[in-house]
């Protein structure tokens, strides 16, 4: 699914492309509600593209003119360098081979940061690998993996890029342990209600070699601020109607 997403960026790309090497003397007027409709599209094509092609793997290497080239020769009917069959296996190839060379450097880079970061004072390693340090210990009971609690976290990479935060959010939020990656599981269980803790998060506890978003790549090291704010009562069952 996600390489069939980036082809279906690429091909929009292309239609975007094509527009922008329109001849000035052409000049574009929206004279119905359809051109209206028509231009509007482009821009959440073109803003989509510019945000979210850069950040796949590979995305950067793709040059703009080539793309534009092929799918113009297509749109003609005409015979491409790269057959019709074809085309989808070397696209897909190419970003599996894209996204495990950057899951590589990843890996390699979260290793260097835990060992780095294992040594420091403050900061305990767990036989998993999850790290931690206590910023402060609350006083309250421990949750267990069947409970639901109410937290407030923070969440950065190990370069700083934020990319998920209930305190920007301004509200905290309710969630069961086992509906959460198992770094989140294991660190909450070993602290008191109260708490707030800074946890190191190795890839194989977190989303391993899968991306999460355009901003978790591939073999990421997921970095939290949490504060455990309390257990939740977890929802009871709903009951059986009674029957006579």
């Amino acid at each position: 699914m996600v390489f069939r997403n980036l082809l279906l960026v690429l091909v929009a790309g292309s239609i975007i492309l094509a527009s922008c090497n329109t001849s000035n003397s052409q000049q574009i007027k929206l004279k119905t509600m359809a051109d209206s409709a028509a231009y509007a599209i482009g821009v959440d094509l073109g803003n989509n593209i510019r945000k979210n092609l850069p950040q796949a793997p590979g995305g950067k290497e793709l040059n703009p003119q080539i793309i534009l080239q092929a799918f113009a020769t297509v749109m003609k009917g005409d015979s491409g360098l790269i057959a019709s069959a074809k085309a989808s296996a070397i696209t897909q190839g190419y970003f599996m081979k894209a996204q495990s060379m950057e899951g590589g450097k990843n890996k390699e880079a979260g290793q260097k940061f835990l060992t780095d970061n294992g040594k420091r004072a403050g900061v305990t390693t767990t036989a998993s690998g999850l790290q931690y340090e206590v910023i402060k210990n609350g006083t309250g009971p421990k949750p267990k993996a069947e409970n639901t609690v109410k937290v407030h976290y923070h969440g950065t990479t190990i370069d700083g890029t934020v990319f998920d935060s209930s305190v920007e959010r301004g509200e905290p939020v309710t969630f069961g342990l086992g509906q959460v990656i198992k770094g989140w599981t294991e660190a909450l269980q070993l602290m008191p209600v109260g708490s707030k803790w800074k946890i190191y998060i190795p890839s194989e506890l977190g989303y391993g070699e899968q991306a999460a978003g355009p901003k978790i790549k591939p073999n990421s090291v997921l970095i939290f601020e949490v504060e455990l704010i309390s257990i939740e009562p977890t929802p009871a069952a709903t009951a059986a109607p009674v029957t006579k």
